[in-house]
């Protein structure tokens, strides 16, 4: 009988910034967390303290560079960036409220709103199916190097809605109905063929984190 050897992953996503407050559209901009932010990110870095981490990952956009930071502290470890790991890229969007585009691209904000996969943001932006196609490459990627291991990774709410419906088979076109909170813990579980959802949104840790996505 084939046993196979899991992988624990936890993912995390990167402190408040001043845009998500804001809820205006990041992307690939480079918005650095705020005084927020920053409280969380020790926050969370302490509630890591105690886990042992074969390997540590992170976004190299900057919000999550420096969240990963803290945890790099605490945990005694430096991440490894990885581009691959980005927000979903946005096109003309990104630097707009979700309010300011709706009003300014109300035909491209329906399809966007409406979960379409083939559906790529002007301005060189992605399309929901090239993003879910990078994002399950890349944790694929982390979980084969680190088989039977446990590794952080630090990363984007994009990227943490990706995951959910990877690690759960909920469809990329269905509404959201799960939370992606700041700083929050999620844990998924790869067996070399399949992911598993372990824990999600764990907020024990923070007083408060925001959630300011679409599609909630």
């Amino acid at each position: 009988m084939e046993v196979r050897c899991s992988t624990r992953l936890c993912l995390v996503r990167h402190g408040e910034t001043a845009w998500n407050a804001e809820r205006r559209l990041q992307g690939h901009l480079d918005v650095p967390l705020n005084e927020v932010g920053h409280v969380q990110a020790q926050a969370t870095a302490a509630s890591l303290a105690g886990q042992h981490f074969a390997a540590f990952y992170s976004s190299d956009l900057r919000r999550a560079q420096q969240t990963a930071a803290a945890a790099g502290r605490a945990l005694g470890l430096d991440a490894t960036l990885a581009p691959e790991l980005r927000e979903r890229h946005y096109g003309v969007f990104q630097g707009l409220t979700y309010d300011e585009a709706r009003e300014r691209f109300p035909v491209e904000y329906a399809r966007f709103d409406a979960r379409d996969l083939d559906f790529a943001f002007p301005g060189n932006g992605e399309s929901l199916g090239e993003f879910a196609t990078r994002i399950h490459l890349a944790l694929t990627g982390i979980a084969n190097r680190h088989a039977g291991q446990q590794t952080l990774i630090v990363t984007h709410g994009g990227v943490l809605d990706i995951v959910h419906r990877l690690a759960t088979g909920k469809s990329l076109e269905a509404p959201r109905d799960f939370k992606i909170p700041n700083a929050a813990l999620n844990w998924i579980e790869f067996d070399g063929q399949s992911w598993r959802l372990i824990a999600w949104a764990d907020l024990r840790h923070l007083e408060n984190a925001r959630d300011e996505l679409p599609n909630a």
